[in-house]
C-alpha cells in the first residue's frame, strides 16, 4: 500500500487583492476552476514607425491578458446549513470579486474631508494589486479589467445564489509597477521561470530530433 488514491490533488486558481487595510476582503478562492482559460500576448516593439533597424526592438514585456469562466454557486453551502449562504447567498463571494474594483471608502472619505478643507490636492485613490493564482508556476500581478456577472438563480429574498462570472485582467510587468515593487519582482520570477522552461523545450526538442536521426540510418 503506497497510499496513492490515483486521483492527484487539484490546486484550486484564485484571485487575490492585497490590501493591508481589509487583508480579506477580496480573496477569491475559485470554488471550480475554470475549463477554460483564454490568453492574449501582444509584443511591446520600438518599430511602429518603420524605422530602419527597430522592427525587432522590444520595449519591454508583452502585454499579456488572461480571461476566465468562473462558476459560483450556493449549492453545497445551502445543502450543509451556512448561515452566510442561507441569509445572503453568493453575494459576499460576487462582492469580493467587485471590491478589486473599487477604491476603499475610508480613503474616499478621508479625502473628500481634506479637501474640503483645502489640505490636499486629491490624487486619485490606487486599487489594491491583485494577484492571480493560476498553479505554483503563474503567481501573477494584475489589474481586473472587466467583470461579467451573469446570476442565475435566487433565493426567495433575491439573493444570487448561482451565477457565471466572467473575468478578464491584465498582466501587470516590472514596467508597470517597478522592479523592485512586490508586483515585479513576482512578474520577474515569472518571467525568469518562464525562460528556464523554454531552454527545457528546446533541449528535449534537440535531443528528440537527434534520437529520431540515429535511429533512421539504421
Amino acid at each position: 500500500m503506497t497510499g496513492f488514491s490515483g486521483s492527484p490533488q487539484v490546486f484550486k486558481g484564485a484571485l487575490i487583492g492585497l490590501d493591508p487595510l481589509k487583508p480579506v476582503a477580496s480573496v477569491v478562492v475559485f470554488q471550480y476552476n475554470p475549463e477554460k482559460v483564454t490568453r492574449r500576448l501582444r509584443p511591446k516593439t520600438t518599430g511602429s514607425d518603420g524605422s530602419e533597424g527597430e522592427a525587432l526592438r522590444l520595449s519591454g514585456p508583452p502585454e499579456e491578458t488572461f480571461e476566465l469562466d468562473i462558476e459560483i454557486d450556493a449549492v453545497d453551502q445551502l445543502a450543509n446549513g451556512d448561515p452566510v449562504a442561507e441569509s445572503l447567498g453568493i453575494a459576499p463571494q460576487l462582492a469580493s470579486l467587485e471590491m478589486m474594483l473599487y477604491p476603499p471608502s475610508a480613503l474616499v472619505i478621508a479625502n473628500e474631508a481634506l479637501m474640503l478643507a483645502g489640505l490636499i490636492e486629491v490624487i486619485a485613490p490606487e486599487a489594491p494589486l491583485a494577484l492571480l493564482i493560476w498553479g505554483p508556476s503563474r503567481v501573477l500581478p494584475v489589474r481586473v479589467t472587466d467583470l461579467t456577472i451573469a446570476e442565475e438563480a435566487y433565493d426567495p429574498g433575491l439573493n444570487p445564489i448561482q451565477a457565471k462570472v466572467t473575468v478578464a485582467v491584465r498582466v501587470l510587468t516590472y514596467d508597470d509597477l517597478g522592479l523592485a515593487s512586490v508586483g515585479g519582482g513576482l512578474f520577474l520570477v515569472h518571467q525568469i521561470a518562464k525562460e528556464v522552461m523554454a531552454s527545457m523545450a528546446g533541449v528535449s526538442s534537440f535531443t528528440a530530433t537527434a534520437t529520431a536521426g540515429l535511429g533512421g540510418r539504421a
